[in-house]
């Protein structure tokens, strides 16, 4: 009976310590440069976009651990061209680390689009903010804000009334490469204007390198500007100071870095953290939404930068010789780090966590889940030319840099997954090709088509790996029993994608080609901004042409590395 007992608490053990904690990251998959705030019901998450469209998209949670994506903050194509343009933007460019703020019962969203010119003059950054009654939105016109340079603007509502913009920018003579500043200014959110004169208020707390993402925050009467620096990889850190004038002089919390994993080993389970936000619940205690890297493979992720939860105190000097003496924020009081697994913050609720998503296309509206490599042509795809079924439509345009084809994903969310999707393609010209893609960016992608080549149709697996200028056929077969339906199904495992096919509706799979995974890892110090997607892909390469695929349904299930 004792023994019996015994056994029964130690299987108990686990389950109380799951039941007590929660898995980060909280969002997976490619949601980096979180900015979160409050209505009172809601906490609402917002991230960086770059040049995926839908742009901003907005998570809401009422525990901080579980969250809903409701909607984005660019979502029609009338908001995303002209200055705005999101239609040929470059990869790595569009939007950047935006801000999310309720106040006065609205919402606002400050952010950047990063444009290069195809012509190649000089790169712009064109600062911006949005509005909305509801964070599912709609959400306005972009205002863009004249005479506001450099990137990660912040917006700040201070008691008296006054509304404060902050901007990362270098100044005007470098001392050093990668030098920035902090520099803030009152706007008037009639005319969406600056009004009286630019205070520059901080170079950061280590030497300045790449000073950016500000954040004002108001704690006891006194402003904190919490800023990201070091860069966006192994040396990326959160930096806090503090004045008793929103106007400066700031100074640095001597025990800078507030948030980093600079001091730990590069193979530490997550890397880079930084680009953080803060904000305080309604008992008084504070939470930090922070981006960061996975190391899963190479000390890298394919899943790019994702968001993370961590507990925050905030500690009041203990110096006795020392005057005046400050309340800082303490990240990770008991640990100092992110943990993969971290106590709940309300210990009422429990994390329903799932990297699983699938699609029947029963309906006829887009699931939010799917993005498009920025605006896609019109008539790309269809959901009512064929009731449940997602028609993708084959254009000329191929994936390339700065093109618009016809493709289109939801994010890869762990590094082990399988994924798969059920086709019907009749294609009758030659050339026209229609499958699945796992793609990165647009000179990194691996793709699993059918094709119709000299009247047969071909099965093929091809791969753009960065830095190689030609894409690779690595394997591709005729397809001697094809009657124009196919599952197509990947398989994630050991760093290795499998391809498999199915010609019986998916009652047997034969494996295609395996090739490894990590073509598409996302690294920090190597432009990694976005992650990976799981999606589909049509084209006619190069021709014109009526044809189409037809997808029945596409389903996605994640698995814990």
């Amino acid at each position: 009976m004792y023994r019996l007992i015994l056994l029964l608490l130690l299987f108990a053990i686990p389950t109380f310590a799951q039941d007590s904690t929660f898995k980060n990251p909280i969002l997976q998959g490619g949601y980096p440069d979180p900015s979160i705030t409050s209505d009172g019901e809601y906490y609402y998450i917002v991230n960086s976009s770059f040049e995926y469209f839908p742009g901003l998209p907005i998570h809401r949670s009422k525990d901080l651990v579980n969250w809903e994506l409701i909607g984005y903050g660019l979502h029609r194509e009338e908001q995303c061209n002209g200055e705005m343009n999101l239609v040929d933007v470059q990869q790595n460019g569009g939007i950047h680390a935006p801000t999310l703020r309720y106040h006065d019962g609205k919402f606002y969203i400050i952010t950047t689009n990063v444009y290069n010119p195809i012509d190649g003059s000089p790169t712009k950054t064109i600062n911006f903010i949005i509005t909305a009654d509801k964070a599912e939105g709609p959400w306005s016109e972009p205002h863009i804000i004249e005479g506001a340079p450099g990137i990660d603007p912040d917006l700040f509502f201070d008691d008296n009334g006054d509304v404060w913009y902050f901007g990362a920018n270098s100044p005007e003579n470098p001392t050093y490469e990668g030098e920035g500043e902090i520099y803030g200014q009152q706007l008037d959110l009639n005319e969406w204007k600056f009004i009286g004169e630019r205070q520059y208020l901080y170079r950061g707390a280590c030497g300045g390198v790449w000073v950016e993402g500000p954040h004002m925050y108001k704690h006891d009467g006194l402003y904190y500007l919490m800023v990201a620096e070091g860069g966006t990889s192994y040396n990326h850190s959160m930096m806090i100071a503090v004045s008793d004038d929103i106007k400066g002089t700031f100074v640095s919390n001597e025990r800078n870095p507030i948030l980093t994993t600079r001091n730990l080993s590069y193979d530490n389970w997550v890397n880079s953290t930084g680009h953080a936000d803060i904000i305080q619940l309604k008992d008084g205690r504070w939470y930090m939404v922070a981006l960061g890297i996975r190391g899963d493979v190479q000390r890298a992720t394919n899943m790019g930068r994702e968001t993370f939860l961590v507990p925050v105190q905030w500690e009041r000097e203990p110096f006795w010789w020392k005057e005046p003496k400050y309340d800082w924020p303490v990240v990770a009081p008991e640990t100092g780090r992110v943990m993969k697994n971290e106590k709940l913050p309300f210990t009422d609720k429990v994390q329903y966590r799932d990297g699983s998503f699938k699609d029947d296309f029963d309906t006829d509206v887009l699931n939010l889940e799917w993005n498009f490599r920025r605006v896609p042509l019109p008539n790309t795809y269809s959901l009512t030319k064929k009731s449940g079924f997602l028609r993708v439509f084959a254009k000329p345009e191929i994936i390339k840099m700065r093109g618009q084809a016809s493709l289109m994903g939801v994010r890869q969310r762990e590094t082990d997954f399988d994924y798969s999707a059920k086709m019907q393609f009749a294609g009758k010209k030659e050339g026209v090709e229609a499958g699945i893609s796992i793609f990165q960016k647009d000179d990194n992608y691996i793709n699993m088509t059918v094709t119709k080549q000299n009247g047969k149709y071909v099965l093929k697996v091809a791969v753009a790996e960065k830095k190689v200028d030609k894409v690779k056929v690595i394997k591709e077969q005729v397809l001697d029993n094809y009657n124009s339906t196919i599952v197509f199904k990947v398989v994630s495992r050991e760093n290795k994608y499998h391809f498999m096919y199915s010609l019986d509706n998916g009652k047997s799979f034969a494996e295609f080609v395996e090739t490894k995974a990590d073509y598409l890892l996302s690294f920090g110090w190597n432009s990694g901004y976005t992650g990976a997607y799981c999606g589909v892909y049509v084209t006619s390469n190069g021709k014109a042409s009526k044809e189409y695929a037809d997808f029945d349904w596409i389903d996605y299930k994640g698995f814990e590395h």
